[in-house]
This record gives C-alpha cells, structure tokens and sequence, in this order.
C-alpha cells in the first residue's frame, strides 16, 4: 500500500505530491546508539510525570507510546480541534499527532505532513529535527486519516482552517515546549508549512519547506511545459515522447486492457477516473513530469524503446505512475488532497501537441476527473497569489529547498523586496526528493547555518 500510495503523490503540478516527501529521513534507533539514550535519560521526565503534562492541555488526550530511536519518546497524540474555527460551537474533531520528545528545553519542529500519518513511522524524523537534535510533533491534516470530521463538511476543508488547525497545536504545546520552533515539511507539505506562516507568522522563529510548489497560475501549464521542454537531455525528452506516442498508439488498446485487469485482480473499480482508457490517456499525460520527479537523467536509459515487449512497457509505466493509485480505493482515501487542488491548491494541465490525433477526452486534465460528482467544488482564483505575494512583500525566516530537475521548480517561491531572512536554494542534478544533503557543500553549510540560527542552537550542541 506504501508504494501505491506514494503513487498518487506527485500530481501537485498536475495534481497532487508525495507524503512528506522531500524532509523526512528515517533515523531508527540502533544498539550502538544505547549509550546516547543513556546520556540523556536525565534531560527527559518520566513517562508519567510527561503524560500527565500533555493530558493537561486542554483538549490533548495521550493515545499510547511508540516505540523511539534512542534519546526519544515518541507518543501518539488526539488533539480536539474545531471543525470550524470561525464558529467553534459547531460542532469538533480529533485531529491525529505524533510526537518524538527529547528535553524540554530542546527547540521543537513542526512537521506539517500535508497528508494522513498512516504511513508515517511514529519514529521518523525529519532532517530539521536530525540537524537541530530537536523535539518533533507531526500532524495529520485536517479531513486526511482519522483526522476526519463526520459528516463530512467540505466547505470546511481550506488552507486557513488547516493553519489555524496547526497554529492551536503550536500555542497548547508551547506551555510544555517553550524553546524555539522551527516548521517544515515536504511537497505539499511544505505547502501547508508556507501557508502556516502566510496566516501565523510569528508561530515559529523559522521555516524550511522542501519542492514545495507555488502554482499561482490556475490551470495554466505554460511555465510547466516550458520547464518539460528544457530538463534534461534531447534524447532522453525524445525517448518520453516516443513512449507517450506508443502507450496512445499501437499499444494503446492492450495497456487499457492490462490497467483494467489489474483493477479487477485487486477488487477495485474505475468509476470515478471513468475507464481504463481514461485513465491511460490521463497517466500518459502526467508522464514526463512525474518522470522528472522520481526518475531523472539517470533512468533515461530504462525508458522502452519501440521494440519492448508490451509487457515490459507496462511494467516501466506502472512503475513510474503507480496506476493502480487510479483506482476508486485509492482515490478515495485522498479525496481530500483533489478537493484541495480543485478548490484553491491549483492544478495545471499539459499542453500536448506531439499528441495531436491521439487525445480523446477533452478536459481530462481538470481536477474534476479525480474528485466525485457528488462533492460541489469552485475553485478561488485569489488563494495562492495571496500565499505568494505575503512571501515576497512580507515572509520572514523562510528557506525554500528544490531540486534543479523537478518540475515544481517551474513554478516556485521566490524572495522579493519586502521579504527578510529568506532564502532559496538549488540542488544540481537532484529531482523531488530533496534535502539539505543534496545540496553543494556551501549551500549545504550556510543552510545548515541558518537554520541552526533560528532555532538558537550552536553548532556544538547535542
């Protein structure tokens, strides 16, 4: 399920991003780091006396304790939230968190997950929280997972409600973790670390969002063609092309076939992409980007040529697109994260001239193909050029981090004349999945360096 799910991640362009993809590494206790736990067993309170301090917030309730990588405790925590917080009468929710404590007096980093934590190891941390050795409490996203209200209110699913969601979290948890707070998070994400600062500015002393796209555009794909025209190599553009022709070609009918099959051997259905032959239509458009994203220069040489068997076409297709993420299942689970790029997230779609004659389904790029009829949705055009003039006139403290080949650079963040402390950084050859380490080594350095800045913590601290 893991895989499928990351599957339908990296659509934030042309749809939605991956999980936490960008920040997070999964730094899991190990027996040499025994003594570490040790040394700092006096730093952390008891189970019960932490317990009880976190049950004390209001609306905070302890769920259990995970298993932690030395030096830690990580607990899974419900949080009480409004549904509404214009109207917080009407009606609450549990909204789902993990958090990893180390000391009180540690500074604290919010990872905004962007997404549900069913995937996430209680026990990841993020690369803020590795460098700064810090505390860390992720959430869960409102209307993702568990952190879901019912009935459903959709209308209720927008990014201030999201940011007032984590700005709550932040003023219940300082009475306990009163340090410096740092936020972070990855793809979309990172999106919701940005958008927690557009509206909260001064809930944290910093940000670091990694490939965190800025789509101001709407729909239009213009700047994201343009960046699909020049990435990489001819030859390695040439042979996506070539497969693209292939997949709505001669092999077209076949691929539907064994994406229609595939559905059924797992039990699942197409209904709300339409058909097998939609979805192979909408996948094959998505293609370059995605393969951008994950695959890069050094997969050109696994791209099929015309003579691969259709089986092994397939297989490199699924492989890079994960289909059955398509499905009624899957799509299900993140109906949320469609909801939210059709309402105010944006979602380009591709312009496709090397496909004339072969389309079928105008409009097959809209949002509207992967959401349910049933969920009303009207997108506001004002939402994210609001996010992207409040960082160029007026953010603080953030820094940006994205790979030199992925598409989500097309469209991102940039610094402006009123915006102070803030910082973009570009790491060569890399694509979606970034961190700091991918950077040069000064970049990397003065990254680090900031960031350490921020959070008040010298380089000698452990």
């Amino acid at each position: 399920m893991r895989n499928v799910r990351y599957s339908l991640m990296p659509l934030l362009l042309t749809g939605l991003l991956a999980s936490g993809a960008a920040a997070p590494s999964a730094a899991m206790a190990r027996p040499a780091e025994g003594r570490a736990a040790a040394a700092h067993a006096a730093a952390r309170p008891a189970a019960g006396d932490l317990f009880t301090r976190l049950s004390a917030i209001p609306g905070m309730r302890v769920v259990k304790e995970n298993a932690a990588p030395a030096g830690y405790r990580s607990i899974e925590l419900r949080y009480r939230q409004p549904v509404d917080h214009r109207h917080p009468d009407r009606g609450t929710f549990e909204q789902r968190l993990f958090l990893l404590h180390r000391a009180t007096d540690r500074p604290m980093v919010l990872h905004t997950n962007g997404y549900d934590l069913d995937y996430q190891n209680p026990a990841l941390r993020a690369e803020p929280t590795e460098i700064l050795n810090s505390n860390q409490i992720s959430v869960e996203q409102r209307y993702f997972g568990t952190s879901t209200p019912h009935p459903t209110d959709w209308t209720k699913l927008d990014i201030w409600q999201a940011a007032t969601d984590h700005h709550r979290i932040v003023r219940a948890l300082r009475t306990i973790y009163r340090a410096a707070w740092i936020s972070t998070g990855g793809s979309k994400g990172g999106m919701a670390t940005v958008y927690h600062r557009r509206f909260y500015p001064h809930d944290v002393a910093g940000s670091v969002a990694y490939s965190t796209p800025n789509i101001t555009s709407g729909r239009d794909g213009t700047a994201e063609d343009r960046f699909l025209g020049r990435v990489g190599s001819p030859a390695c553009r040439r042979a996506l092309t070539a497969v693209q022709r292939e997949l709505l070609g001669a092999r077209r009918t076949e691929t539907a076939g064994r994406i229609a099959r595939s559905a059924a051997a797992h039990g699942d259905t197409l209904h709300i992409v339409g058909s097998a032959d939609r979805l192979l239509e909408l996948a094959t458009l998505m293609l370059p980007e995605r393969y951008w994203m994950s695959q890069g220069e050094a997969g050109c040489g696994r791209i099929p040529g015309r003579s691969a068997t259709s089986a092994a076409l397939y297989a490199w297709f699924d492989g890079v697109m994960g289909l059955q993420g398509y499905t009624d299942l899957y799509l299900s689970l993140v109906t949320a994260s469609f909801y939210q790029l059709g309402t105010q997230l944006g979602m380009t779609e591709r312009a496709a001239p090397h496909l004339a004659g072969m389309l079928r389904y105008p409009g097959i790029q809209q949002i509207r193909t992967l959401v349910p009829r049933n969920i009303p949705m009207r997108f506001q055009p004002e939402a994210m050029p609001d996010i992207d003039r409040w960082v160029r006139h007026h953010g603080s403290e953030l820094m940006f981090v994205y790979g030199e080949n992925d598409p989500v650079r097309a469209e991102p963040f940039r610094t402006g004349p009123g915006s102070r402390d803030t910082h973009v950084y570009l790491a060569p050859h890399a694509g979606h999945h970034m961190s700091l380490d991918k950077l040069t080594p000064g970049d990397r350095e003065r990254a680090t360096a900031t960031l350490r800045r921020w959070a008040g913590v010298d380089g000698s601290t452990t």
